[in-house]
């Protein structure tokens, strides 16, 4: 009754497919390969927030 035979992928629910990312990070993990670098993860983050210039005196044609 598997329809991944017939060549279509079986639709999974979101929380189904948050299931098997976590089954197969755990697998990597209990194989000592995990994927992510972890140096990374600890990276600080910064805004993406940038700063617009201040075109008012263009606008107002002053």
């Amino acid at each position: 009754m598997s329809s991944e035979n017939n060549g279509q992928p079986k639709k999974l629910s979101y929380q189904e497919a948050i299931k098997q990312k976590l089954a197969e990070k755990k697998q990597q993990q209990a194989n000592g390969k995990l994927s992510t670098n972890p140096v990374k993860s600890t990276k600080q983050m910064k805004s993406q927030q940038t700063k617009k210039a201040n075109n008012q005196h263009r606008r107002t044609g002053v």
